[in-house]
């Protein structure tokens, strides 16, 4: 009989309720990797209120970059737009680790916009699909935990 030791367990558990609790994301990594989480509130209160998660949970916030007032002093005539970077460098570093290239979606941004409806998102990249892209195959546990993360973010926001 075959043993498997704990921390594989754990990790086969923590990656399969990642994959069931989120089937947006697994038909995202299908397409083109991208997640879009609809907000019940407006873009400047989606910001703070994923910015406030971020926080309480003891996430690094980088920046919040007004894509929109960047876009608009240039003379182009932008909706609502703000990109928001955040991360735990100890996480997200472990990916930079296992293939350089990693760093290009780390660390972590969600894009949150007003659709032309006037409905708001939040949007940002599936973590199985920047595993997939990088080819990292040795970080199933930290790409399961990074998605358990984003999923909780964003389900302060969710209409």
């Amino acid at each position: 009989m075959m043993k498997i030791s704990n921390a594989i367990l754990s990790a086969a558990l923590i990656t399969a309720m990642a994959v069931l609790a989120q089937v947006s994301t697994a038909e995202a990594a299908e397409r083109d990797g991208v997640v879009t989480v609809k907000s019940r509130y407006s873009v400047s209160e989606t910001v703070n209120r994923i910015k406030h998660s971020v926080e309480d949970k003891g996430i690094t916030l980088f920046d919040d970059i007004d894509q929109a007032k960047l876009g608009n002093a240039a003379g182009n005539d932008v909706p609502p737009s703000r990109l928001v970077v955040f991360g735990n460098p100890a996480l997200g570093t472990t990916f930079i680790t296992a293939n350089p290239l990693a760093g290009l979606d780390w660390p972590v941004r969600v894009l949150v916009y007003q659709a032309k409806d006037g409905s708001v998102y939040a949007a940002y990249t599936d973590f199985g699909w920047i595993a997939k892209r990088h080819r990292i195959l040795s970080r199933d546990r930290e790409f399961a935990i990074a998605s358990q993360v984003i999923e909780a973010v964003t389900a302060t926001i969710k209409e």
